[in-house]
């Protein structure tokens, strides 16, 4: 048998523990020069004017909601299939969550059930939409960002599972997920699993000049000591906290890992796209399973690679026997305990739990070997015929 195949995987070489090593040795272990040179090299790697490195990706999504003074009076749309961290980063601002419906051939959410959502609420209900690159098929803000012009909204774009990724815009332009161009703000996540990995961590990126000193002062908790923005000037240890803000720093030994993370992070992409283009090959003539349409994955990052399957519960179990670590993503949001205690009930969005009964994710990291994926796939298929 082979030894354990997990859903996904972090890959860190010598470059990495050098970088790590290296840092840990210097004057800084945090506020340092390493923060701010992986904010540039990231800001550059997905076309953004400016990057905020935050804790975790959740920190970078709770800040989001704070700079756009999300509050208890804020209704924001999100999707029921994302981690819960989309929903809650409203709920810590005393904000009140709506769900869309997801499209069933992209697992997105769909941009007309946005639109119902919308028309169904009295002119200004809205504040803003969080849409999610759910599994690394990236949004189309483009079509979203016509609806929140024309409802005045802003768009936190959720893209953890997608840096890289890209959609075509309707000038065929490429347009790489967190670029700013259609979205407010972008958050990402740097946990072992995702495309980068520092352990913990997260960046936000923006094009609005405003929204990221803001997010500067929030990071660190509400604290600035640029003499520019100061209401007083003691001398040059003052410093004045003008936002309840929080300890959302990152620190640089992480960063440093990320920044060389980040050097292999195309490569890494490439090796994604390869084993996603095997599993599409693999099961393309199996009745019993249903993968993303091919011609929709242009532009996908694949963070995951789902398959749906009827019997899931028993091919999970199967899967675990033969030492392969399959994955759910995700139990949707309005089922869980919490979110039925704010009156969401099953039944609400049946697309989204028709998803959530069949979806399996596969191992998917850029380290599995063809021997590996090969294993994954006999097993699947010796499963499904027998």
């Amino acid at each position: 048998m082979m030894n354990p195949i997990p859903y996904g995987k972090q890959h860190i070489t010598k470059e990495d523990t050098d970088a790590v090593l290296k840092t840990l040795t210097s004057d800084f272990l945090t506020q340092g020069p390493k923060v701010a040179e992986f904010e540039k090299a990231f800001a550059n790697y997905v076309g953004s004017e400016y990057a905020v490195a935050v804790s975790n990706g959740t920190a970078a999504l709770h800040l989001c909601a704070l700079a756009l003074e999300v509050n208890e009076n804020s209704n924001v749309i999100t999707t029921p299939i994302t981690f819960v961290a989309s929903a809650n980063c409203i709920r810590y601002c005393g904000g009140n969550v709506y769900f869309a419906d997801i499209d069933p051939q992209t697992f997105l959410i769909d941009e007309e059930k946005v639109q119902a959502l919308i028309d169904s609420k009295p002119k200004g209900f809205f504040n803003g939409i969080i849409p999610v690159d759910f599994a690394g098929l990236p949004v189309n803000l483009e079509k979203l960002r016509y609806i929140a012009e024309k409802n005045d909204l802003w768009i936190i774009e959720d893209a953890c599972h997608a840096p890289g990724g890209y959609f075509t815009d309707s000038k065929g332009q490429q347009q790489k997920c967190g670029n700013g161009v259609f979205a407010d703000l972008a958050i990402f996540s740097f946990h072992p699993v995702k495309h980068i990995a520092t352990g913990e961590g997260g960046m936000i990126t923006t094009n609005d000049k405003a929204l990221y000193e803001k997010l500067i002062l929030l990071r660190t908790h509400g604290i600035t000591k640029n003499p520019e923005l100061l209401k007083e000037n003691h001398g040059g240890w003052y410093y004045e906290m003008q936002e309840l803000g929080y300890n959302y720093r990152i620190p640089d030994m992480l960063c440093a890992l990320g920044i060389t993370q980040l050097q292999r992070a195309d490569e890494g992409l490439k090796k994604r796209r390869e084993i996603a283009k095997r599993y599409n090959a693999a099961f393309a003539g199996e009745v019993s399973i249903e993968i993303q349409n091919p011609a929709l994955q242009i532009g996908h990052a694949f963070h995951l690679y789902i398959i749906s399957v009827k019997n899931r519960l028993e091919l999970y179990n199967h899967l675990r026997e033969k030492n392969i670590f399959a994955q759910v993503h995700y139990i949707p949001v309005h089922t869980m305990p919490y979110y039925q205690s704010l009156g969401f009930k099953k039944g609400d969005y049946p697309l989204a739990e028709a998803y959530y009964e069949k979806c399996l994710s596969l191992p998917m990291y850029p380290t599995l070997t063809e021997e590996e994926q090969n294993y994954v796939i006999k097993t699947i298929k010796e499963f499904i015929n027998k």
